[in-house]
């Protein structure tokens, strides 16, 4: 059942008045590939508008607190806890990790793929010049805990 329908199929914020207040946690993933030589820079600290990773750490947690404002239908939350990683993954590849938490009566799905996936974002800004081909993919929820539909795991990729 799709919750943000209403009785007559119209789009509505749920009602969460009446759930309980509990810790709820998710973390969630994206990757941005890239020209080696790209990573390389992006490492090494050599491009030129600075530390590409804090640039897009500080983004991606930004983006965490305003995911209500860019999604509809999405409750603004009181996050207790933002963390963004950024890290190369292999030669040709950045991996984002976003993990947001708080004590509340909705979960922090949201807040923590939007976190990610605004990061992606940010290092492909910062490094469009250098490499107009990188790919932002896998954006995708790793796990989610609390609430009344309890823990959530994806499955392993290969």
């Amino acid at each position: 059942m799709l919750t943000h329908l209403d009785s007559q199929g119209r789009a509505n914020m749920v009602d969460v008045t009446d759930k309980a207040v509990t810790a709820r946690e998710a973390l969630a993933e994206a990757r941005v590939r890239m020209r080696p030589e790209t990573l390389r820079m992006i490492v090494d600290g050599a491009h030129p508008k600075g530390d590409v990773f804090a640039v897009a750490r500080i983004a991606g947690i930004q983006a965490a607190k305003k995911t209500a404002e860019l999604i509809p239908l999405c409750h603004p939350l009181m996050l207790t806890s933002v963390k963004v990683e950024l890290a190369a993954d292999g030669v040709d590849a950045v991996r984002i990790l976003a993990r947001c938490k708080l004590a509340g009566q909705t979960g922090v799905e949201m807040e923590a793929l939007t976190a990610a996936s605004v990061a992606a974002l940010t290092l492909y800004d910062m490094c469009k010049a250098v490499d107009r081909g990188m790919v932002i993919e896998g954006v995708r929820l790793l796990e989610k805990l609390g609430g009344k539909s309890g823990h959530f795991q994806a499955e392993v990729e290969p």
